[in-house]
């Protein structure tokens, strides 16, 4: 089986310390991602809320946090409804660079998905896109 995992790398104008809290912070998850039910911590468990119209405050995406290490690697699990309740994985990296910060992310895991695995990471693939787009936008 192919392993079809997503790998992105950002650059952005800010220190890693200001990243992370965009990953990690409740209030800044929602201007670029969703947001999230609370702050994202060490072995913590996570929910991420919808902002689609009629929806908000929906539970829209979950998981646990693996690994939790500031601000250079956040590690946790993900899924959502559409995912039928297969957990992928997201590893986030933080490299500082210049005063800026290099962030990869890395989300594996969709070859678990049974029909239309393929078409399931084409869509995270391009969803990341455009969450990032929005993630440099308000981290600079």
């Amino acid at each position: 089986m192919t392993n079809l995992a997503i790998v992105k790398t950002v650059f952005l104008k800010a220190p890693p310390e200001h990243v992370w809290q965009f990953l990690t912070d409740k209030d800044k998850l929602a201007q670029w991602f969703h947001e999230g039910g609370e702050d994202i911590r060490s072995g913590g468990d996570y929910v991420l809320l919808t902002n689609t119209a009629g929806k908000e405050g929906e539970k829209m995406c979950w998981g646990k946090v693996i690994d939790f290490d500031p601000p250079r690697k956040l590690v946790h699990t993900f899924t959502h409804h559409h995912l039928a309740g297969i957990e992928t994985t997201c590893v986030w990296t933080l490299t500082e660079a210049e005063g800026g910060t290099v962030l990869k992310l890395e989300h594996d895991g969709f070859e678990k998905v049974v029909d239309n695995a393929f078409e399931m990471a084409a869509n995270h693939d391009q969803g990341w896109d455009e969450h990032l787009l929005r993630l440099r936008r308000v981290t600079c």
